[in-house]
């Protein structure tokens, strides 16, 4: 019985037509994994491998104004006037000793709508502490906060930013999330209100966080904020608004 001869047949093609077809079949096998990625019904949010907030969900054009408290009080009045002025709701992270100074402020800032937060009680080096010193200093600024104004917050903003696991842990044994930033306005430094406007209408984004402090820069530069992402087509929201 005869074999039968099996042909193969080549296609004339040159090297570079052959690395083409092979980064094609990548891109369209990446392509294909990226949109078949399983969906389990929640919008995605940005944290980072400690586990703290830096960034919203990035579905719809919102953002989030943050404004961390610890001095500053006379730049309030203003500021919270042009929030008013624009419909905006911030989200206020206060340190506690400057609340047993200024209750009647955290109240009025409460009153008007806006969110609290916790920035804790002292304006300590959070990674420096014990976590017997870390609780407390997130529960005496809760006790304190609910005291002044009946407001339970769940948001906790470390003080100086340090945020690393363990403190994160720990606050989310006290029912926190960790709220760091995706902007930094770097305010505290009293740059020029324009400078404070760039940083913010450059790299606006969807889901994205803004820190600022109450410093006289900061409050003129505020409405031009708010105008500018506001006619970019971005609603400005407060932080648990922006992580539903």
């Amino acid at each position: 019985m005869a074999k039968r001869k099996i042909r193969f047949f080549y296609l004339p093609i040159n090297r570079q037509v052959l690395i083409g077809l092979i980064a094609t079949i990548i891109i369209v096998s990446f392509g294909v994994i990226k949109f078949s990625a399983p969906n389990y019904g929640e919008r995605p949010v940005f944290q980072a491998q400690n586990g703290a907030y830096y960034q919203g969900p990035t579905d719809e054009a919102k953002m989030s104004l943050t404004i961390n408290v610890a001095w500053g009080e006379q730049y309030l009045p203003t500021m919270l006037d042009t929030l008013d002025q624009y419909q905006v709701k911030a989200t206020f992270f206060f340190i506690g000793r400057w609340v047993e100074k200024f209750p009647e402020l955290i109240t009025e800032i409460e009153e008007r709508g806006h969110e609290i937060g916790n920035h804790g009680f002292r304006h300590w080096h959070p990674k420096q502490l014990s976590k017997e010193e870390l609780i407390s200093l997130i529960k005496d600024n809760e006790e304190l906060i609910a005291t002044e104004t009946g407001y339970q917050t769940d948001l906790f903003a470390p003080p100086y930013g340090e945020v690393d696991e363990r403190i994160v842990e720990v606050a989310a044994e006290l029912g926190y999330r960790t709220i760091m930033w995706t902007i930094d306005t770097i305010d505290w430094q009293r740059p020029s209100a324009d400078v404070i406007i760039k940083r913010v209408v450059d790299n606006a984004e969807n889901g994205g966080i803004v820190l600022m402090h109450p410093t006289e820069p900061t409050a003129a530069a505020l409405p031009k904020i708010i105008a500018n992402l506001q006619e970019q087509g971005y609603r400005l929201v407060t932080i648990s608004e922006l992580l539903e």
